[in-house]
């Protein structure tokens, strides 16, 4: 069996604003749809209804996407083909404790700094964690999941 490919997708009310956190966060690349969906417009393929415009492109009105800068994306898409989180809009807000995050990993000795500047972000700190197996902080994105720093 071949290794199957795979996208992280997160619930959001605003999945524009994920985006651009999480993009800056992880240093990764907002995808640009919008000659994509310019062609699905033009050709009647898609309503347009579905998109809006997000700092001066087209874009989804519903989904936003990040990827990593240095990983196979589509050229026609822009959609990527490695790591990739995708955010979706949903109708009803985040209520409970997530069931996965995602763990960042700050270079050695400079886990207190990428918190400061997660926090600049938008990002907040939860809690502080030292065990025997190691120390990192617990923060909330701007929509309340949360993830590690380690």
């Amino acid at each position: 069996m071949t290794a199957l490919h795979w996208k992280l997708v997160i619930d959001a009310a605003d999945p524009h604003a994920q985006a651009a956190f999480w993009a800056a966060a992880l240093g990764y690349r907002q995808e640009d749809h919008s000659a994509f969906i310019g062609r699905l417009l033009d050709a009647g393929a898609a309503p347009p209804e579905a998109t809006l415009t997000v700092d001066g492109r087209l874009a989804w009105r519903d989904l936003a996407a990040v990827r990593h800068p240095d990983e196979p994306h589509d050229p026609d898409s822009d959609a990527g083909l490695g790591h990739r989180i995708l955010f979706q809009r949903v109708p009803e807000p985040k209520t409970v404790k997530n069931r996965v995050h995602l763990d960042v990993h700050a270079a050695p000795g400079t886990r207190d700094a990428e918190v400061a500047r997660l926090e600049g972000l938008g990002a907040t700190v939860l809690r502080e964690v030292a065990e025997q197996g190691g120390a990192w902080t617990v923060m909330a994105d701007p929509e309340g999941n949360e993830f590690c720093v380690q």
